[in-house]
């Protein structure tokens, strides 16, 4: 893709300005840092474009705040931008109502699929980060060819960015944009733990 430009020109009837309009399914996979902090990055880009901004947090624990959360909480709050909505697994999601029982990870997962669903289907938002959601399918939390059908299927111009380590092929296969994070070096290599402002 050099400076900016397709390499090749699909014969698919349409012009370049509706080209360039449609919506986007990308995933952020591998062993790598940095696949969330890179959705997160796509998800500034879509508060300064005006876009409605939805996060899914499917793994990371509902106590752990991360920097991202208190940045994009402001910002959606700041009456500049677009709106932001925040939910992660087991908190904050207001159709999950089980206080003082045993947590059942997979049953939050599959809810939180469901809403995503009635979002997508209602065209809540117009960007979505779904953090960390290549576990549940490949846990078997959600259906992977529900997952895929109904990404493949949503209405409108709704773009989604997917995270996670082991991204299923077929979620591969239907996105157009994948990339892997690979690890060259990191400090826990050298014993280091992660600190505040780099990793969370």
């Amino acid at each position: 893709m050099p400076q900016g430009r397709p390499e090749t020109v699909p014969d698919d009837g349409l012009t370049t300005r509706q080209r360039r309009r449609q919506p986007i399914l990308a995933v952020h996979t591998g062993q790598g840092k940095g696949k969330s902090t890179a959705a997160f990055g796509m998800a500034l880009r879509a508060w300064s474009a005006g876009w409605p901004i939805a996060v899914f947090q499917f793994v990371k624990s509902p106590k752990w705040r991360v920097g991202e959360e208190g940045a994009l909480r402001t910002l959606g709050e700041s009456g500049k931008g677009a709106p932001v909505t925040w939910h992660k697994m087991g908190e904050g999601w207001s159709w999950i109502q089980r206080p003082g029982a045993e947590r059942d990870h997979a049953a939050e997962a599959a809810e939180g699929w469901a809403q995503i669903k009635r979002d997508l289907a209602a065209e809540r938002y117009r960007f979505y980060v779904l953090d960390e959601f290549t576990y549940p399918m490949k846990w078997g939390w959600v259906d992977v060819a529900d997952v895929v059908a109904t990404l493949r299927d949503r209405p409108g111009s709704q773009h989604v960015v997917i995270t996670g380590r082991d991204a299923h092929p077929d979620l591969v296969a239907l996105a157009d944009l994948v990339t892997e994070m690979t690890k060259v070096k990191h400090p826990m290599d050298a014993g280091r733990k992660g600190q505040q402002g780099i990793e969370w």
